[in-house]
């Protein structure tokens, strides 16, 4: 064992329940958007890193990646609609006077085809199968905030939904499970351990001195606590991600390409690459020095960061793998990394915390959306108040409604009335399904199709 510590590298991926919901600018749309740009060119990656990024995939991703039909319109969206508007915005990029810019759409129009290519070759599994290939992790059915879940019934519900589905798809699960938001609190761990859950990762950052140790709860799974310090190097302001080499993912053209470095200048794909490479020895370095002497270093990450928001952040990745392994820093995957790091107990009085801004669970319950929570809980309990008269349809229904994305959203104000406009929608047709049981509507698709109703009669 090396008497230095470890990194753990956590690439949580998740989307909003999109498909079938709307195309742009709000829908259906993000999901293939991250799928060509992050999900795709992210399976080479992982190939190359050898099992040392850990790869966790909520249900709710995986079931619309599953849907029927979703195979084909990303593909078309891929070879038809991308190629038309980086042909179009080259055309008008040439008729400005600026060849320059419409080389660069073009070139970044090559994704697309690249990604639809790939797509192509995987055969029947397509892309779901070949991401869980390399997923340990699950997540719980709908991504619910589970400190705001009114009952255990519901959380079981969602715990059990999602952990049923990830083991018929993958085939297997070693017991970690992604907390959604990583929202915690100490009244979770028993669902947690009744679950199978053997390990999980907490926001910590304002509660603890030391967060590079793992810590053993007392009634239910280990803690990872995330290194805030290690995550900030790639996730705050002024993060790498700001260099002025890399992709501007904000300035965009008529139809939304991003032909612009962040300094203004055209983007040199060349550039930027050598840019990933000098970050990626920088934050090796840097982690290096923090777990010198032991401990372990959790850099947690939403997979879709890397790819989208932070176009070269794919290169960046498979960068510190490589830079690791050369200078001798021990990458492990989560689940190996707390194997391999002592624990010690977890504090007493822990509070409810999330990796939200601040590190409470304000983002999906502070006044902005307290309405949106009460309505969740509220339904929550109408649901269970049904007892066996509540079908498949209201209970989807309701976990559609508990995703902490239609809070989330709304709280930072990024996609219009979309998200409240989800949020009632489910709602309503909760309540339409308590009203008339058994009648077939097909509002919420492929969403949680291993949630069961007995799954909130008990354990």
């Amino acid at each position: 064992m090396s008497a230095d510590g470890r990194l753990a590298i956590v690439l949580h991926s998740h989307m909003p329940y999109v498909e079938g919901f709307g195309t742009w600018p709000f829908g259906e749309e993000w999901l293939f958007e991250a799928a060509a740009t992050v999900y795709v060119p992210l399976l080479d990656v992982l190939a190359g890193a050898g099992g040392a990024v850990t790869l966790s995939l909520t249900p709710v991703l995986c079931d619309q990646l599953a849907a029927p039909g979703v195979h084909g319109r990303l593909l078309a969206f891929l070879r038809d609609l991308r190629v038309t508007t980086h042909a179009l915005d080259a055309e008008a990029c040439r008729a400005d006077g600026r060849p320059e810019l419409a080389g660069e759409v073009e070139r970044a129009g090559g994704d697309y085809a690249r990604a639809a290519d790939r797509l192509e070759s995987l055969g029947d599994g397509g892309l779901l199968s070949a991401l869980l290939e390399h997923a340990t992790w699950t997540s719980s059915a709908t991504h619910a905030v589970l400190p705001l879940v009114a009952t255990d019934a519901g959380v079981r519900l969602q715990l059990r939904a999602g952990i049923e589905g990830h083991r018929a798809r993958a085939g297997r699960w070693g017991g970690g499970l992604w907390l959604p938001e990583c929202a915690h609190a100490p009244w979770l761990e028993p669902l947690l351990e009744e679950a199978g859950v053997h390990a999980t990762c907490v926001d910590l950052t304002d509660v603890l001195a030391d967060p590079l140790r793992p810590l053993q709860s007392t009634d239910g799974p280990l803690l990872a606590p995330l290194d805030r310090a290690t995550i900030d190097l790639v996730w705050s302001e002024g993060a790498y991600p700001a260099a002025g080499a890399y992709r501007d993912s904000h300035r965009r053209t008529v139809h939304h390409h991003h032909p612009w470095a962040n300094d203004g200048a055209v983007y040199d794909r060349d550039r930027a690459r050598e840019q990933a490479e000098r970050d990626a020895a920088d934050f090796v370095a840097r982690v290096a020095r923090r777990v010198r002497g032991g401990g372990l270093s959790v850099c947690a990450l939403d997979t879709e960061l890397l790819g989208h928001h932070w176009y070269e952040g794919l290169d960046w990745l498979a960068a510190v793998v490589a830079q690791a392994r050369r200078t001798g820093l021990e990458v492990l995957a989560l689940d190996d990394a707390l194997a391999a790091t002592p624990a010690r107990p977890a504090p007493a009085g822990l509070p409810a915390t999330s990796w939200g801004t601040p590190r409470t669970l304000w983002t999906w319950d502070g006044p902005q959306v307290a309405d949106l929570a009460f309505a969740a809980r509220a339904a929550e309990l109408e649901v269970l108040a049904a007892g066996s008269a509540a079908d498949a349809r209201a209970v989807r229904e309701l976990l559609a409604l508990q995703s902490s994305d239609w809070a989330f959203l709304a709280t930072r104000d990024i996609s219009g009335p979309y998200p409240r406009e989800r949020a009632e929608g489910h709602l309503a047709a909760l309540r339409a399904a308590l009203a008339a049981p058994g009648e077939h509507d097909p509002t919420v698709r492929g969403l949680a199709p291993f949630a069961d109703p007995a799954m909130l009669l008990g354990p």
